[in-house]
Formats: structure tokens, sequence, C-alpha cells
């Protein structure tokens, strides 16, 4: 199979969707990899890694989107991206279609098949590939928020860990997940005093049992939102309804309660955002001020860390993107059904339910799209 990466175009997105050893695994395995120029260079990867690892450098986007049958990529395609999209053509990304028609409507028209990264499963429930970038962006999450509340920028004016004498920041971390528990172990390893909200008790049972005294948790009701956010100096936004679109946890009315120049970190802004008045921001203006509230709402947080990033989504994607090229899709789908969750869209079908539900399409289950 031939496999083309192009460079990410999205703004201040520095990851790429293949490294040098993705790469050198998938020629090793009789396919062909070409990468547009400079692809990698913002992750650390330069042209000559890639002839090394014994891919083709081409000189645009276009020439891989015309050539190669699989696209890997990192970001969802962006609209001239999907314009070079065709029938039959396999794009393998992030695609979080539940709150961009846009995109979802594009796909369906370009008849290629679309497996997202974020909707492939494991036998565990798991997501394993959207989880490294969770832990990423979820250990970025106090980082960036703790910036942002530097007087400078907007915020409270409150450290972190305070100092002798003066109390610690108050952090609400809303969902328990991976992103919710690396944002809660670092906001804690800065000095934080941090409540982690959750509602499922087996999950706060298993945080209390590994984490005891590091943090604190507490189950999920819209009361104890309402409550803990009234006292927090930063709240950061941890859930996820995989594939659909994040519930709106914090309503701009609620913002008032709030102290003035409290942080809103949204990390569920690539799924539309958990708070009402989240936007997507891009790392070059990353924070915003609503109601005396300030919001950041990055969609490509892990971008900011792309080496680190680029080189833990690899070894994540690479067993399913050998799957993929060594059996075809529809084999390699057969033979995982994990795999098969990923399928999102195929020849003008959407396949995902989750994504239906929200964007009013009608779906058809993978397994009858698979036999089209």
């Amino acid at each position: 199979m031939k496999i083309g990466c192009p460079r990410e175009i999205k703004p201040q997105e520095f990851r790429v969707g293949l490294t040098p050893n993705a790469a050198r695994e998938a020629v090793a395995h009789g396919h062909s990899v070409i990468i547009e120029t400079q692809a990698g260079a913002g992750s650390g990867f330069d042209d000559a890694a890639y002839v090394d690892a014994g891919a083709e450098i081409v000189g645009t986007a276009e020439e891989v989107f015309a050539t190669a049958e699989m696209i890997v990529k990192v970001k969802e395609p962006q609209a001239v991206e999907r314009k070079m999209l065709r029938e039959g053509q396999l794009l393998f990304t992030y695609l979080h279609l539940a709150p961009d028609p846009d995109q979802t409507h594009d796909l369906l028209a370009s008849g290629c098949t679309a497996i997202a990264y974020e909707t492939v499963t494991d036998d565990r429930g798991g997501l394993p590939l959207l989880a490294p970038m969770s832990e990423v962006a979820g250990r970025l999450a106090p980082q960036v928020g703790a910036w942002t509340l530097q007087k400078a920028n907007g915020g409270r004016g409150v450290l972190m860990g305070g100092v002798p004498g003066v109390g610690p920041a108050r952090v609400v971390v809303i969902g328990g997940g991976v992103v919710g528990t690396h944002a809660a172990r670092i906001a804690a390893g800065m000095g934080a005093d941090v409540t982690v909200l959750d509602r499922s008790l087996p999950r706060l049972r298993y945080l209390d049992d590994v984490f005891r005294s590091e943090f604190k948790n507490q189950y999920s009701t819209a009361g104890a939102t309402a409550e803990l956010i009234q006292e927090a100096d930063m709240v950061i936004g941890a859930v996820l309804i995989p594939g659909a679109a994040a519930p709106k946890l914090i309503s701009r009315e609620q913002l008032s309660t709030m102290k003035p120049g409290a942080v809103l970190v949204d990390v569920a802004i690539d799924q539309g955002g958990c708070f009402e008045t989240s936007r997507a921001t891009t790392h070059a203006d990353p924070i915003y001020e609503v109601d005396g509230i300030m919001h950041y709402c990055v969609a490509n947080m892990p971008g900011a860390v792309a080496r680190t990033s680029t080189i833990a989504l690899g070894n994540a994607t690479l067993p399913f993107l050998l799957a993929l090229a060594d059996k075809g899709w529809r084999q390699a789908c057969l033979d995982d059904p994990h795999l098969m969750a990923g399928l999102n869209v195929h020849a003008g079908k959407l396949t995902y339910y989750a994504v239906g539900k929200a964007l009013g399409i009608d779906v058809v289950t993978p397994a009858v799209a698979i036999r089209s």
C-alpha cells in the first residue's frame, strides 16, 4: 500500500502523522511511504530522517493526496485538504466530527473511508489512540492554567502552590478519566488544593485507592459543581463522551458566581467544549475573557509539545497503521472489532451513531458499511 503523510496546516499544529520510525516499519512491511517536505520539522524530524527510513519526500500536499491510498494525519483535514480526498481513499487521523458539521458533510461527499483515532477502542473499554494525547493534554492543563492565572494574563494572580503563610490555588477538575487524572496529579504536584469530580463511583474508588491524599474526589452533580466553582481559582474541564459532543457543565450564568480572574481550561474543546462560553482558540492567541473569567480553549493543546506528542501518538497508532496497510482496511476491521469501532465514514455513509445523533444525520452500522 502507498501511505502518504502531508504536513499539518491547522494553525500552530507542529505534530506529524508519521515518525521516521513508523515510516521505517511500514517500508519493512513492503509498503511505500511518501512524506510532504518539512512535514516533520515541527516535531524535530528533518526530511533526511525520512529518507534514511526509506520514505520518499515530495514537494506538495497535492502530490501526497493524489497518489497515496492511505492518508495518515494528526488533526482533522482542513477544508482545502478535504477537497483533495477522493472516493476509495483511506483517511486515518483524529476527526472529532460531532461538533463539526462542515467537515462531516465534506467527508461524506468525498466518498473516502475515514477511521478516527478517537473512537478506536480496546478490550478494557479504553480509547488507546486518544489516551496518549489525553495524557499530554491533562499534564499540560495545569501548566497553561497556571500561566493564565498570572495577573499579567488577566488571571487572579494566584500561585499554584502558594508560599508559607499563603494558601495554594484551589483547582477543580471535572472528569476523572485519563485527562482528569493526569491533570489532577500535575496540579497536586504543583502544590495546589485539588478536587476531582466524576459520576462513576468505581472510578472515584480507584482514584481514592491509588492517589489517597494526593488530591480529593467528590461525586459529580450539578449542585456539587456549582458549589465548588465558587471557590475555585481554576476549573479544568476533562469530560469525554466518545465520539459525541461534550456536555455543557458550566453555564454563562454561573460565571458570575466565580471569583473574578478565575480560569477555565477546557480540554474538551475538540468535542465542542464543556463550558457554555467555550470557543476554540489557538496557541497564537490562546486565552480570552468572558464576564471576568479567563478561558483557555486551545483545540490542539498537545501540539505545543509536538515532539513528545508525536512520538507518543506514533507508538499508539503504529500497530493499527500496519494492520490497515498489511490487510487492507476491510479485512483489518473484520479481524479487529476495536479498529472497526474507529470507522466513522465510508463511501458517503456515516457509520458512528454518536456523530449522527449530534448532527441529525442517518447512520448505518460499520458492519453494514463494510460490505458496501
